[in-house]
């Protein structure tokens, strides 16, 4: 069970750690195409949606791991394929977003949980 402020909060971090992940990604002096920059916010958002939706009861760290994991899978996967004129293999961009959507998934359950001290319901 979950409240409705739980999914508000994990939703609009998910937003945030979208438009942190877009910013990140058009460093390197490239502009991105605005399909890539739809899905990273997208996928970021609907992270931090399913994050606040889910009444998986486990720690909230582990949490907010494996659910970042789960969700930036199919952006794992589409990044693999689309891997052309950089410097990272297809596995190296597969594997770096997963970890990286780990890492957004640890980041987005923190301010929620922590920070916001928006709980799971019990």
């Amino acid at each position: 069970m979950t409240s409705g402020k739980r999914i508000i909060i994990a939703t609009l971090i998910g937003l945030c750690c979208g438009i942190v992940c877009i910013t990140l990604a058009g460093s390197g002096g490239k502009q991105l195409p605005g399909i890539i920059i739809m899905q990273m916010l997208i996928s970021r958002t609907l992270m931090g949606f399913v994050i606040g939706i889910s009444a998986i009861k486990l720690n909230w760290a582990l949490h907010g791991i494996l659910l970042g994991l789960l969700m930036g899978l199919p952006m794992a996967l589409s990044s693999s394929i689309v891997v052309k004129g950089t410097d990272f293999t297809p596995q190296m961009m597969m594997f770096s977003t997963l970890i990286i959507g780990a890492i957004y998934g640890f980041v987005i359950e923190f301010f929620t949980t922590v920070i916001f001290k928006a709980k799971q319901l019990g």
